[in-house]
């Protein structure tokens, strides 16, 4: 297995069922990315796109995602970033570690899910707020 370095970026439809290895794969319209992991191991990596999950900032030539990726349900356990399409490796974290980040993770989710619960029957505009959550959770992170 070889780390990749850097990855480049193509917007599409529909994520390809087959994807190419240094390719970060997205799609507005469903809302998702989806790249090979970026340690070389082959595995897909699929990384939704919301408050509660990932966020994407175009640069033009180059993407970036937030927060970091944790591959922690591969064998590699690989984690990394993707900024301006450059990958930052991080080191392997610990089980004790890993469980932590999953129970932030799943606490984010579901303050994202009552705040759309919420917002959809009092019409509030989300983007203030979705923005806020992201900050708030890459805070703490």
């Amino acid at each position: 297995m070889s780390r990749q370095q850097s990855v480049t970026h193509e917007y599409v439809e529909y994520i390809p069922e087959k994807l190419q290895s240094r390719i970060l794969y997205i799609s507005l319209k469903y809302k998702t990315a989806s790249h090979l992991c970026c340690c070389g191991c082959g595995n897909k990596v699929v990384t939704p796109l919301n408050a509660a999950k990932w966020g994407l900032t175009d640069h033009g030539k180059s993407v970036s995602l937030f927060p970091s990726i944790g591959n922690w349900s591969f064998p590699c356990k690989s984690h990394y970033w993707i900024s301006h399409s450059l990958i930052k490796w991080e080191a392997v974290m610990s089980d004790r570690q890993i469980a932590h980040v999953r129970r932030m993770d799943h606490a984010d989710a579901e303050l994202y899910a009552s705040i759309e619960d919420n917002e959809s029957q009092n019409q509030v505009s989300t983007n203030i707020i979705s923005q806020l959550l992201v900050w708030v959770r890459n805070w703490f992170k």
